[in-house]
């Protein structure tokens, strides 16, 4: 399985957008899930439950099509989950959750005019 990360800064706080790719029955690389977080933003360890999902076909012949031709619902900018705008039109199934654990360290940041609990 391929996991493509990619950070946005898109909203006020930093989210991180995880991508997960994988074969189906025909050999296509599809889409297995698409999970949105919010990065901490403070030293130290912490952990994230990520709920992952994958957009579903709005009919059921849409449905019939994709499995025919290999060509699933997918976002072309997986950056949209990150906004929020327009999602709530979009049907989507839940495809279980993934673990994450953030292990951060700030160095410096005060040079830069952010202030944090501790300066490491």
């Amino acid at each position: 399985m391929q996991t493509p990360i990619s950070p946005s800064l898109d909203t006020s706080r930093p989210q991180l957008i995880v991508s997960v790719y994988g074969l189906d029955t025909f050999g296509n690389d599809v889409i297995r899930g698409y999970g949105v977080c919010h990065l901490p933003v403070v030293n130290g360890q912490s952990s994230e439950e990520m709920i992952m999902f994958v957009p579903e076909s709005s009919s059921t012949l849409q449905k019939l099509t994709s499995w025919l031709t290999g060509k699933r619902p997918e976002y072309v900018d997986a950056r949209l989950l990150a906004r929020g705008d327009g999602r709530e039109v979009t049907r989507v199934r839940s495809q279980g959750c993934v673990w994450i654990q953030f292990n951060v360290v700030f160095k410096d940041f005060h040079h830069y005019g952010f202030e944090n609990d501790n300066n490491s």
